[in-house]
This record gives C-alpha cells, structure tokens and sequence, in this order.
C-alpha cells in the first residue's frame, strides 16, 4: 500500500525512499544480527568506491563552501530536481564562532584547518568522510555527499576550503578564546 501510494516527485524517488543498499540494511538490523566480517567488507567498499579528485585538488572556494554549507535545499519531494544540492551542514555542525544556530548530531568544526593542518593525508582523510563517511565508520548518520550524488566534485572541493582555508570562518578565532 505504501509504494502504490507514492510517486516520483522532482529529486525525490520512490526506489531513493524505499530501497535500502546493503549498507543500510546492515546499519538497520539489531548489533546481535551484525557480523564484524559483514560490517568490515561493507566498510572496505566503501572506502573502495570514493572517488578522489582526478587532478588530485581537493579545494576549492571557502566562499562558495559557506554558501553550500547553509543551504539545506535538495532531495526533497519540493525541491527541483535540476537544482543543485546544499550540503545543510550547520543542521548537524557548528562551523562558525558567532553562529547562534547550529545542530550538535555532529561535532564542532571550529577550527578544523588550524587542528588538523592541510597535509596531503588529512585532505584525503578529510574528502573521504565527505565522500562516503561510512568508509570511516560504518554506521555513520552523515550523509554519503559525494557516492551519493547529493553534492558535486567542485561542490566538495569547495566544502573542503571552507574547512581548510585560513582565511575560512570555521579557521576564525572565537571571542571566547581570544
């Protein structure tokens, strides 16, 4: 009854609603009916299908990456199916010091570049979690941005400067720590 009673709509489909992958029926089954064997091949999958950039440059615009992470428009049953996807990162990620609303599913991003640097692994590191963040931890509730289509290779790259940049608000100081 409910898949006669729904329909293709704009980016939303039927099949994207319904279906899961083999990844996220193996996240939804009980921990009693997960075998490590299963979880590590699924994982090692993932890891297997990101896509680096062919180039090998992994950012982008800090600016455009801002933009993107405050869009939260895309995949919905409203939404056209031509427009590009944001990213809707402040729903789970604090990214800027003087940004009042932020969710907190995810942790701070405050920060990110300065902590971690921009050496080539850390990027890799980095584009990866972005890409498919289930090839870092299986059962990840952060969205596959990149093996999923949600955001583009530029989108990505972009998303990438606004955490690496120096000149990025995520890489500001807090009035707090000054």
């Amino acid at each position: 009854m409910l898949t006669a009673s729904l329909r293709d709509r704009g980016a939303l489909t039927v099949a994207r609603t319904l279906q899961q992958d083999a990844l996220q029926q193996f996240c939804s089954r009980p921990a009693a009916q997960q075998t490590a064997e299963d979880g590590l091949a699924l994982q090692q999958a993932a890891a297997a299908a990101v896509r680096f950039p062919a180039d090998g440059r992994y950012l982008g615009s800090w600016r455009r990456g801002e933009r993107i992470a405050q869009d939260g428009r895309g995949l919905q049953y409203s939404d056209p199916a031509n427009v590009p996807a944001g990213g809707n990162c402040y729903a789970c990620h604090q990214l800027k010091p003087q940004e009042p609303a932020y969710g907190n599913l995810g942790p701070s991003l405050l920060g990110f570049g300065t902590r971690h640097g921009a050496d080539a692994v850390t990027l890799k590191a980095t584009w990866t979690q972005l890409y498919n963040p289930h090839a870092v931890h299986l059962c990840a509730l952060m969205p596959r941005f990149g093996q999923q289509g949600i955001l583009t290779e530029q989108q990505l790259r972009d998303v990438m400067a606004l955490l690496f940049d120096p000149d990025s608000p995520v890489n500001q100081p807090s009035q707090a720590n000054e």
